[in-house]
């Protein structure tokens, strides 16, 4: 995720309670892939498993991108009318 994107989930998960959820669930879906990526052989659940952690944080990854796409305009409306 960019720098940019990462800011303003910091900034507004705290009033955005949508935004705080998936944020926390996008972190989890990481740590288990990353824990699974650690693994010299995965059985066949586990790259079953892997492979719907992958489809799962990427769906709700496009929902962030979603919210994160308001407070973008939001931002640059303010940087417009000052």
């Amino acid at each position: 995720m960019e720098k940019t994107d990462l800011e303003l989930i910091a900034r507004y998960k705290g009033e955005d309670g949508e935004l705080a959820s998936l944020w926390e669930e996008h972190l989890a879906f990481e740590r288990q892939l990353e824990k699974l990526e650690r693994k010299p052989f995965l059985s066949p659940e586990e790259q079953l498993e892997r492979n719907e952690l992958k489809k799962r944080k990427l769906a709700g990854r496009d929902q962030i991108e979603q919210r994160l796409d308001k407070y973008r305009y939001r931002v640059a409306r303010g940087a417009h009318s000052s």
